[in-house]
């Protein structure tokens, strides 16, 4: 076997070069791809009522899409989105933003690099808020977490207005995920694709978290095979074929549902 000679970083180019060339991802279309992370984030337990958003940049500078207020993530189709500007005002679609949408316009305008924003009150990720303690990256499902997870340890409140945008962007800088004290998390991606399976990964790390804790110390993780594990899980082409995966999931399970997801 001519593999059993190559080194690790060998065998890691050789498979990214197959992951390039193998795996296959449907064209969907921005507005797809949106209703598709409502749909799968509500299958995967970031449902909760009419909070959370999920926001995806607009063609226009200063545009970005996002669900309708009033609507669950269940309700999401490719027909309801709507398109806003940074005061919220709807230019494509009917109804209104949800106001909390806000402190979305603080991220975009301070972090060029992305393009979709993820804020959910899933049931682990806002228990392990109320806790007042940060997230623990120890399970290589998770080091896609690795030092990417910032902690907001103060509630700033209900972030409609200006100044909880400010703290919110503040607090994240660099990361690609906070957690925010006694509300939830924020996740943003370089695509729908990255930020989707970052915040599903979310949820389950609080989980485990929460569960490893009850029984006893959680033990770390060496940092430098974590972050060779986040760069791996990160690459481009294994995020669009997880968001394929559960996208696909979603599909069978809403395809009877009152509201298709493509209108």
């Amino acid at each position: 076997m001519k593999t059993l000679s190559l080194t690790k970083a060998q065998l890691l180019e050789r498979a990214k070069f197959d992951m390039q060339t193998h795996l296959q991802v449907p064209r969907w279309s921005l507005r797809e791809k949106i209703a598709l992370t409502c749909r799968i984030l509500f299958a995967q337990g970031h449902d909760s009522g009419l909070a959370g958003q999920i926001t995806s940049r607009g063609d226009a500078k200063g545009t970005y899409y996002t669900q309708q207020l009033g609507l669950g993530f269940d309700e999401i189709s490719t027909g309801n989105l709507l398109l806003v500007d940074e005061d919220l005002n709807v230019l494509e679609g009917s109804g209104m933003a949800n106001p909390a949408n806000r402190f979305h316009t603080w991220i975009y305008r301070v972090r060029p690099d992305v393009n979709c924003i993820i804020h959910t009150h899933p049931l682990h990720v806002s228990a392990l808020s109320m806790l007042g303690i940060p997230m623990i990256v120890s399970h290589m499902d998770s080091c896609l977490l690795f030092d990417d997870v910032a902690f907001l340890s103060e509630w700033p409140g209900v972030p409609v207005g200006n100044s909880e945008g400010e703290v919110i962007a503040g607090v994240l800088r660099d990361k690609r995920a906070a957690l925010l004290a006694h509300h939830g998390v924020v996740v943003v991606g370089s695509n729908i694709e990255e930020a989707c399976m970052l915040a599903i990964q979310l949820e389950r790390a609080a989980r485990m978290q929460l569960l490893a804790a009850g029984v006893g110390k959680i033990r770390s993780i060496d940092p430098e095979l974590a972050r060779e594990a986040h760069d791996w899980i990160l690459q481009e082409r294994r995020s669009q074929a997880g968001f394929c995966y559960y996208a696909r999931r979603a599909i069978r399970a809403f395809q009877d549902g009152d509201v298709p997801i493509f209108e």
